[in-house]
């Protein structure tokens, strides 16, 4: 690890990384982090384990009534560490079953209330902040524009439809390609109605993995970093 990279002076704090599903947001992010001795923070996993927290209430998802009453006592911790990653909401351990296609089926009715993105989106920048690390690699969806806007490297990582929906039935062997590109498609149409994950704002840069391995995408997501940070 070099030291600790700066931008006029100031710490780096947030690396914010958005884009859609089976983008490879989250293992790059991931490697990105581990690579850099970044910290990594899936914000995705926030609203997943929410998710599964009104689920377990017996509550619905689709009411956004019931979601405000859930955060209430959302007692949500998460792991910065890319090599030991866990989600824990109170006592539970939740990492593998936010996870679940019902708990994934039920994530964009949670993110759609505003109300709970300004809550959580808090709480993104509290974890960031807090953490005893020189940067922290934040992934997810509105985290160029919303979340940290002013991040010193902003990434848009995205891919062909295609290429996300073959990633993303690679990694879940419990559905087939079918299913998983439907699911898929069905949530980035939801998401689509609360979020802009396809296109860059202003400042922000592109990285299309559509052609490129892991490694290379990797390689691609770091030299971005590189260039606005110094860290390498």
């Amino acid at each position: 690890m070099t030291d600790t990279p700066t931008i006029d002076g100031a710490e780096v704090r947030a690396v914010a990384i958005d884009g859609p599903a089976g983008s490879g947001k989250s293992s790059v992010s991931k490697d990105v982090a581990r690579r850099l001795g970044f910290g990594y923070l899936d914000t995705g996993a926030a609203y997943r384990a929410l998710a599964w927290h009104v689920l377990n209430r017996g509550a619905d998802t689709a009411d956004a009534d019931a979601v405000l009453a859930a955060v209430a006592d959302f007692d949500f911790a998460i792991s910065l560490d890319p090599d030991d990653y866990w989600v824990r909401v109170g006592d539970a351990l939740v990492t593998e079953a936010i996870r679940d296609p019902r708990v994934s089926g039920a994530v964009s009715g949670v993110a759609r209330v505003p109300a709970v993105r300004e809550s959580v989106n808090a709480l993104f920048r509290s974890l960031v902040a807090e953490a005893d690390v020189p940067g922290v690699i934040v992934e997810g969806r509105d985290i160029t524009t919303v979340v940290f806007p002013d991040a010193p490297v902003r990434i848009l990582l995205t891919a062909a439809p295609e290429v996300r929906a073959a990633r993303r039935s690679a990694e879940v062997t419990t559905q087939d390609a079918a299913a998983v590109a439907a699911a898929l498609h069905q949530r980035d149409a939801a998401d689509s109605k609360v979020v802009d994950f396809l296109t860059a704002a202003p400042g922000v840069t592109v990285v299309d993995s559509t052609e490129l391995d892991f490694a290379q995408t990797v390689e691609a997501v770091l030299a971005v970093v590189g260039e606005g940070t110094g860290a390498r």
